[in-house]
């Protein structure tokens, strides 16, 4: 355990971990140094010199980010000859960059923009037209690169040099000719490429995905699991409903990673990231009722009658690991008694690596076997339909043509009497079925993910659902309480 220490933070004394980083205990204790470089998983190269301040007994100003904190250590963040040393050291990064903020997608979150507003707000002393460089690169896939934006901060490169090891971008030549490039042979499309885009902290490297497509101002930011495989990231859901015709009318504009020590740190890979084109598309609103005819249903009739039918018994409920904790645990009380198959199968099973992806692409198998549940294989599934041993097939959120092909699927769905289809996206066979049940996607409720490591964690909802959607343990909880009167028509 790190010995404990006191100095003077402004005046004030303070207590820290002895060795602690000065920028570091600063914000801990409520002071934010103006930075640029510097970043807590990438290091402290200390070359933009954006977070000096004064140290008693120092001859000149210290970068902050590469002092180290020790007993009786006198610190000021905001003296006037710290201000000065800071405005001029802004004034030197914005010699030659471009005056295209009304264009940039960072505008509203840039470290320029911001640091000018509060120690800038200077006449450049500059006079001498602009050193021009590349704009609008395509780096990768997901990455566009704006080398006049740039203040050659490194941290991207920190991060493909040090964090994914892949080495795709550097600094090249020298002096004020220097640059970040695609290093020669390269292009960034590791798994992880869209992580520069949020440590840039200027708009010189932007999300293709993203760029024009909504102002980050019309943004709400909500705290979320990521649930494009069992790591659990945690992420923030950024949604866009005060300009909804911005952002091609998709509700959700982005999601970005937000830091959490012990599950992904400050980062998140790129299926997690922009994974997120079914949350707007194919989505399910209505309450539907498609044998003998197509009609509009209400839940509760909807419900009395999928009750009956699970009263009947020979049910097998087919579900994803997208379901929650508390979806799990209405599941448990409605289908006890029934084959459950979860399993994680072909479109659930993908890529992983030793850093952050998981093989399984889904956010919660592990919620359902830490109730007890165990998952029958598809195969079994299968064999049960054929014999007609199923009488009821309950289908929650998964794409059964995935398993068995589409025709195969199809004909083995129609050996079952009744058949339900729950979820918050149409698929190939969702019209296969005798009532089609609208669901919530994640980011339209609350609820738990437990991780592949057991660790429970929070989501929160961000949007409204979509039509009649409700959450799967809504749903659930609806049919369990129309039981009742499913026993009684059963009986008489």
């Amino acid at each position: 355990m790190a010995k404990k220490v006191k100095f003077k933070l402004d005046g004030r004394e303070i207590e820290a971990d002895e060795g602690r980083l000065v920028i570091d205990a600063a914000k801990d204790a409520g002071v934010n140094i103006p930075h640029y470089c510097y970043h807590p998983a990438l290091g402290n190269p200390g070359n933009c010199r954006m977070c000096v301040v004064e140290v008693a007994g120092a001859p000149k100003p210290q970068v902050s980010c590469r002092t180290p904190v020790r007993e009786g250590l006198d610190v000021k963040t905001e003296s006037e000859p710290i201000k000065r040393a800071r405005a001029a050291m802004l004034e030197l990064h914005l010699v030659n960059h471009p005056l295209d903020c009304p264009v940039c997608d960072q505008a509203g979150e840039c470290g320029l923009q911001n640091y000018y507003m509060e120690i800038g707000q200077y006449q450049s002393q500059v006079r001498e037209n602009k050193d021009h460089k590349g704009k609008r690169i395509e780096v990768g896939p997901h990455v566009m690169l704006d080398q006049e934006r740039c203040i050659l901060c490194t941290r991207c490169t920190r991060f493909v040099d040090n964090v994914t090891k892949t080495h795709e971008l550097g600094i090249f030549r020298r002096g004020h000719s220097e640059r970040v490039e695609l290093t020669p042979g390269l292009i960034l499309d590791n798994a992880y490429s869209g992580n520069v885009v949020d440590v840039c902290p200027v708009g010189a490297l932007t999300d293709r995905d993203f760029r024009y497509k909504v102002r980050v101002w019309y943004l709400d930011e909500t705290d979320s699991i990521c649930t494009g495989c069992s790591r659990g990231c945690n992420i923030s859901v950024h949604t866009n409903t005060k300009r909804p015709w911005h952002n091609d009318g998709k509700r959700v504009a982005r999601l970005k990673p937000r830091h959490n020590h012990d599950v992904n740190g400050h980062w998140m890979c790129d299926d997690g990231r922009y994974g997120i084109g079914a949350l707007d598309s194919g989505r399910l609103g209505r309450v539907l009722k498609l044998t003998p005819e197509r009609r509009d249903a209400s839940w509760e009739s909807a419900a009395e009658e999928i009750a009956k039918a699970l009263k009947a018994g020979g049910v097998a409920f087919v579900a994803s690991g997208m379901l929650s904790n508390e979806d799990w645990a209405a599941a448990k009380e409605l289908f006890a008694g029934a084959k459950l198959y979860f399993c994680p199968e072909p479109d659930q099973i993908g890529v992983e690596d030793d850093f952050l992806r998981r093989r399984e692409k889904v956010p919660n198998l592990k919620g359902a076997e830490a109730l007890g549940l165990k998952s029958g294989s598809f195969d079994e599934l299968a064999r049960d339909l054929e014999s007609g041993k199923v009488k009821t097939l309950y289908v929650v959120e998964r794409d059964l043509a995935k398993i068995w092909g589409a025709e195969r699927a199809k004909a083995l769905i129609a050996k079952a009497a009744f058949r339900v289809y729950q979820g918050p996206n149409k698929n190939e066979l969702s019209e296969s079925f005798d009532f089609r049940l609208p669901a919530t996607a994640y980011v339209e409720e609350s609820g738990h993910f437990t991780n592949f490591e057991g660790k429970v964690q929070a989501y929160c909802k961000a949007l409204e659902p979509i039509g009649q959607a409700r959450p799967d343990a809504e749903i659930f909880r609806l049919i369990a309480a129309a039981a009742p009167a499913a026993r009684r028509e059963v009986a008489a």
